[in-house]
Protein backbone atom coordinates (compact mmCIF):
# COMPACT_ATOMS: atom_id res chain seq x y z
CA UNK A 1 0.00 0.00 0.00
CA UNK A 2 1.47 3.30 -1.11
CA UNK A 3 0.67 6.01 1.42
CA UNK A 4 -0.22 9.59 0.58
CA UNK A 5 1.11 12.45 2.75
CA UNK A 6 -1.89 12.45 5.13
CA UNK A 7 -1.75 8.67 5.56
CA UNK A 8 2.00 8.74 6.18
CA UNK A 9 1.66 11.46 8.80
CA UNK A 10 -1.10 9.52 10.56
CA UNK A 11 1.00 6.34 10.42
CA UNK A 12 4.01 8.07 12.00
CA UNK A 13 1.74 9.23 14.86
CA UNK A 14 0.71 5.62 15.58
CA UNK A 15 3.73 3.51 14.64
CA UNK A 16 7.30 4.39 15.60
CA UNK A 17 9.10 4.03 12.28
CA UNK A 18 10.87 5.97 9.57
CA UNK A 19 9.59 5.96 5.99
CA UNK A 20 12.13 5.41 3.24
CA UNK A 21 11.83 8.35 0.85
CA UNK A 22 10.95 7.59 -2.78
CA UNK A 23 14.43 8.88 -3.70
CA UNK A 24 16.19 6.24 -1.55
CA UNK A 25 18.49 4.03 -3.68
CA UNK A 26 16.86 0.81 -2.38
CA UNK A 27 13.27 1.77 -3.33
CA UNK A 28 13.46 0.45 -6.90
CA UNK A 29 14.72 -2.97 -5.76
CA UNK A 30 12.27 -3.15 -2.86
CA UNK A 31 9.37 -2.25 -5.17
CA UNK A 32 10.38 -4.94 -7.66
CA UNK A 33 10.49 -7.51 -4.84
CA UNK A 34 7.43 -6.48 -2.83
CA UNK A 35 5.32 -4.19 -5.03
CA UNK A 36 4.47 -0.50 -4.85
CA UNK A 37 4.49 0.31 -1.13
CA UNK A 38 5.66 2.90 1.32
CA UNK A 39 8.50 1.11 3.11
CA UNK A 40 8.91 1.70 6.84
CA UNK A 41 11.96 0.95 8.97
CA UNK A 42 11.61 0.38 12.70
CA UNK A 43 13.59 -1.33 15.45
CA UNK A 44 12.54 -4.74 14.12
CA UNK A 45 13.31 -4.18 10.45
CA UNK A 46 11.49 -3.40 7.19
CA UNK A 47 7.70 -3.12 7.15
CA UNK A 48 4.80 -2.21 4.88
CA UNK A 49 1.11 -1.58 5.48
CA UNK A 50 -1.67 -3.63 3.94
CA UNK A 51 -5.38 -2.81 4.17
CA UNK A 52 -7.12 -4.80 6.90
CA UNK A 53 -10.24 -6.79 6.10
CA UNK A 54 -13.49 -4.88 6.01
CA UNK A 55 -14.79 -1.69 4.56
CA UNK A 56 -13.52 1.72 5.67
CA UNK A 57 -15.79 3.29 8.27
CA UNK A 58 -16.16 6.95 9.11
CA UNK A 59 -13.45 7.97 6.63
CA UNK A 60 -10.91 5.66 8.32
CA UNK A 61 -9.27 2.53 6.90
CA UNK A 62 -7.51 0.06 9.19
CA UNK A 63 -4.16 -1.23 7.93
CA UNK A 64 -2.01 -4.07 9.22
CA UNK A 65 1.74 -3.67 9.70
CA UNK A 66 3.54 -6.45 7.80
CA UNK A 67 7.23 -7.18 8.49
CA UNK A 68 9.27 -8.12 5.38
CA UNK A 69 12.80 -8.27 6.80
CA UNK A 70 14.49 -8.27 10.21
CA UNK A 71 17.71 -6.58 11.19
CA UNK A 72 20.54 -9.10 11.00
CA UNK A 73 23.13 -7.07 12.88
CA UNK A 74 23.12 -5.20 16.17
CA UNK A 75 23.95 -1.87 14.47
CA UNK A 76 20.73 -2.01 12.39
CA UNK A 77 22.66 -1.80 9.11
CA UNK A 78 21.75 -5.10 7.41
CA UNK A 79 18.35 -6.62 6.74
CA UNK A 80 17.53 -10.31 6.36
CA UNK A 81 14.37 -10.77 4.23
CA UNK A 82 11.80 -13.45 5.03
CA UNK A 83 8.22 -14.34 4.12
CA UNK A 84 5.88 -11.44 4.97
CA UNK A 85 4.69 -11.70 8.59
CA UNK A 86 1.84 -9.73 10.16
CA UNK A 87 3.16 -8.00 13.30
CA UNK A 88 -0.22 -7.69 14.99
CA UNK A 89 0.02 -3.89 14.87
CA UNK A 90 -2.85 -1.98 13.29
CA UNK A 91 -2.86 1.66 12.23
CA UNK A 92 -5.89 3.74 11.30
CA UNK A 93 -5.51 5.75 8.10
CA UNK A 94 -7.64 8.41 6.48
CA UNK A 95 -9.28 6.87 3.41
CA UNK A 96 -7.31 7.70 0.27
CA UNK A 97 -9.11 9.81 -2.30
CA UNK A 98 -7.58 8.87 -5.67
Amino acid sequence: MKLNAAQLERTMNQFEAQALPDSHPAIQELSSLFGDHTFLLDGNGLNILEPAEGMPQGGVQAARVINLANWSDENLNKLSPHEPEPTGAIVELPVSRH
